[in-house]
């Protein structure tokens, strides 16, 4: 199979930013493996453990799948458009977008034919708008690299929406303990002594709940 890559040492300089520090497990197809030039799978294992995630290859349906902060996403790379054999393409994209939620076909066009094809193909097949999402690129190296992308922007929406969920059960936990508290202090013939006495009780309850959201958010994460 002939490929043209820009470089036999991937440049991670303009991505690196976006994943350094994290860490991330990617599953690559075998027969997709086997189907590539060893070079692009050496850019592939050299980008990817640049950026913390570990590569393994398995029998899986996609081309990929990643788990990103818990979440898993899965892809279909098509790295050669056979403008005269695309219905294999299609099918199994429509078998694939039932089985994953997240999905995503990433496609290399590197002529204008190719996305004239893809463009009649794609109605012809009766896809539908972003089910699934298709992503074109030029070249192969930007292509994996726009699955590593997403991949990690999924991974890093879903801890912020978990942020924002314990964020907001913290706001409303500490809310109720406010009112308890005004209830209990304004009983009368409750001291300060004994009202200091309930409040150190509540707050220690209170700080027992808060170790547990955060113990809970933590395993989600994983």
């Amino acid at each position: 199979m002939d490929i043209s890559l820009r470089d036999s040492t991937p440049s991670l300089s303009t991505f690196s930013d976006i994943v350094v520090g994290t860490a991330g497990v990617c599953l690559m197809r075998n027969a997709w493996k086997e189907d590539q030039h060893p070079s692009f799978i050496n850019f592939i294992s050299t980008f990817l453990s640049a950026n913390s995630f570990r590569l393994n290859f398995v029998p899986i349906a996609p081309d990929f799948i990643f788990n990103c902060g818990g979440l898993s996403v899965a892809f279909i790379f098509v790295t050669n458009w056979d403008c005269n054999n695309v219905a294999p393409i299609f099918n199994r994209v429509k078998k694939l977008k039932m089985q994953f939620a997240r999905f995503y076909v990433v496609i290399t066009f590197p002529a204008k034919e190719q996305i004239d094809s893809f463009i009649q193909s794609y109605f012809k097949f009766g896809m539908v708008i972003g089910k699934p999402t298709f992503v074109s690129v030029q070249d192969l190296e930007m292509g994996f690299e726009k699955i590593v992308k997403i991949a990690h922007s999924s991974g890093v929406y879903k801890q912020e929406r978990i942020g924002e969920k314990l964020k907001a059960e913290r706001k409303q936990l500490v809310q109720g303990m406010n009112f308890y508290l005004k209830v209990v202090t304004s009983i009368p013939g409750i001291d300060n002594h004994d009202a200091n006495a309930v409040n150190s009780c509540i707050m220690r309850q209170l700080l027992f709940i808060l170790v547990f959201l955060f113990f809970r958010v933590s395993t989600q994460s994983c």
